[in-house]
């Protein structure tokens, strides 16, 4: 699962810091690593809302489909990212998009249906508002 096989397993193989944050300073917020194929996070709660951390995600998985397109010929960014996101979803318990949501051309034409019925029922509404009143004879 983990690249770097050759080396010592005992060792554990940190990622280097980015430059920025050598040169910046910085907070690191989420940390995850391979230990014998199983995956252990560390993390630091500092975001107001939890669902903020849907966002952290989002963007990460933005950037790991960058990295991913530029070493691999034939990938976009935007097909890796794809990818990311449907096996999150998928693994969230997610129904994919195509089973979720009817065809487009039968949601069109549940809108059309719904669409007919409510005009005849507004020209059913405003053709009693227009016919002028009976008069009683007196």
């Amino acid at each position: 699962m983990a690249n770097g096989e050759d080396e010592d397993s005992r060792v554990y193989q940190a990622l280097a810091l980015p430059n920025e944050a050598l040169e910046k300073g910085g907070l690191e917020i989420l940390r995850v690593g391979l230990i014998e194929d199983e995956l252990y996070i560390s993390a630091r709660p500092v975001l107001g809302r939890p669902s903020q951390w849907g966002e952290v995600l989002a963007e990460a998985a933005r950037r790991l489909g960058a990295i991913y397109a530029a070493q691999t010929r034939g990938l976009s960014t935007k097909d890796v990212t794809v990818q990311i996101a449907e096996a999150f979803a998928a693994d969230m318990g997610a129904v994919p998009v195509k089973e979720a949501s009817p065809a487009p051309h039968a949601a069109k034409k549940a809108a059309k249906k719904l669409a007919k019925k409510s005009a005849k029922k507004s020209a059913k509404k405003t053709s009693k508002k227009s016919k002028p009143a009976a008069r009683k004879k007196r």
